[in-house]
């Protein structure tokens, strides 16, 4: 019975304590699925997996389109062609704090905001496929098809939160898991679409093949509380804000987030300097996805295990530090380039699956973390397509980094290693007052 009403006190208090409401959610409160296990939330889950390897794989593999687009007369002498990639991968993170106050209001229309954020990423494919400079590309494969995963992510990641509690690590790196694995066929795919076809014709294709893997999964993406008609935005906690363990977290975040996605939007470049076709750059990406995907899913197992975050944190971040220095600067065989991408996939793609993990260290409401922490990595996005054009500035030779990246490595396993001092975030745990609001 305890458990019966927190777990009404939580539904009514989610939706805005909306009284009309309450009569029809204490009826079906006694037939809710159950959290963490069932048919129904592990079908939900492959729902949330296949759009996150259809819909995040196209814009986590845009190396492969930034490589083809230099080598374009019409494109190759134009120094913003990494700043699509940078917009579509980061209005997802830095819209967050904006997008999960209106998710919680809007609840009874999450399933028509996933269908629109499905739609205008279709939409945003077939409009760049008409363009003809990288202006056009950056508004319509970047910052259109970002708006639209955006519109479609978050009433997801709501929905996962209903549907998992004991297991949310575990659920949240199947879910990031979906990204890396479509990694591994998808720039082979788009490789041969682009050297075959062009880009205005690849980009149509993937537009249908969106559509049509992603509606078919539609039906699965149901959340588990009822819906509410008559939600309303509460006023966010922020008070995590005056917490120096937030910040410890915060700059640990932002520092990972600003190197995370360099070397995948360089590593097939990186090739071509070594000599290596393009077709061989797809498959360092596909090997760098795949060891992300099975990081993702290990470190998400372990989040759930493992009381200190802090330790795996620290773990991820460091090696992906020293792989960094070592295995891509002195990188002159494909072999090592290929060791450094499953080692640096793994390891540093394994970390926003402790986001939901810093949200319970530090607030009775981890959402407001998580938003905060999506909202940094964005950030650290956002910069680092200018930061690492300006990193690339050396010719190419044969030494340390082949000469032009050596900057450009050297800042990544920095970052990375500032990253690791998370860890001083260790001892501040104990004075971290998080309260409770239901118990049972």
């Amino acid at each position: 019975m305890a458990t019966m009403s927190l777990e009404l006190s939580r539904t009514i208090g989610e939706h805005g304590g909306a009284t009309e409401d309450e009569a029809e959610q204490d009826r079906s409160i006694q037939t809710l699925p159950p959290t963490d296990q069932g048919p129904k939330a592990w079908r939900f889950l492959f729902g949330c997996f296949m759009i996150e390897a259809v819909l995040w794989g196209i814009p986590v593999n845009y190396g492969v389109f930034q490589n083809y687009y230099s080598r374009q007369p019409e494109f190759q002498d134009n120094t913003n062609i990494a700043l699509i990639g940078t917009l579509a991968t980061s209005i997802q993170f830095l819209g967050a704090p904006f997008a999960t106050p209106l998710v919680k209001k809007y609840h009874a229309w999450q399933r028509h905001m996933v269908w629109t954020g499905c739609a205008l990423c279709v939409i945003s494919l077939l409009a760049a496929s008409f363009c003809t400079s990288i202006a056009g590309l950056a508004v319509t494969q970047g910052a259109l098809y970002g708006t639209g995963f955006l519109i479609m992510y978050f009433p997801i990641l709501c929905m996962m939160n209903e549907w998992f509690v004991r297991r949310r690590g575990l659920a949240y790196g199947i879910l990031y898991a979906g990204g890396g694995l479509s990694g591994v066929g998808l720039p082979f795919l788009m490789e041969w679409l682009l050297t075959r076809f062009g880009h205005k014709i690849t980009l149509r294709a993937l537009a249908v093949g969106v559509l049509l893997l992603i509606a078919p999964i539609q039906p699965l993406l149901k959340g588990r509380l009822p819906p509410s008609h008559s939600g309303a935005i509460r006023a966010v906690d922020l008070s995590f804000l005056a917490q120096s363990h937030f910040w410890v977290l915060a700059l640990s975040n932002l520092c990972q987030g600003l190197a995370y996605y360099m070397p995948g939007l360089y590593l097939p470049t990186y090739a071509s300097a070594l000599g290596y076709s393009s077709r061989i750059g797809a498959l360092i990406l596909a090997a760098s996805n795949l060891a992300s995907t099975l990081g993702q899913v290990s470190f998400g197992y372990l989040t759930d295990r493992v009381d200190n975050v802090h330790i795996l944190v620290f773990v991820s971040t460091t090696i992906s530090a020293v792989v960094s220095f070592t295995l891509w600067g002195m990188a002159h065989s494909l072999t090592l380039l290929i060791v450094f991408a499953i080692a640096y996939g793994w390891f540093a793609g394994a970390y926003p699956v402790y986001w939901p993990k810093f949200g319970s260290l530090i607030s009775e409401d981890p959402q407001p973390v998580y938003s905060m922490m999506s909202f940094g990595k964005g950030v650290g996005n956002v910069v680092a397509g200018p930061v690492s054009a300006t990193l690339l500035t050396r010719p190419l030779t044969s030494g340390y980094g082949m000469g032009r990246f050596q900057s450009l490595i050297v800042f990544v396993g920095s970052l990375m290693g500032v990253a690791s001092l998370v860890i001083v975030g260790w001892p501040l745990r104990r004075f971290t007052p998080v309260r409770r609001r239901f118990t049972s």
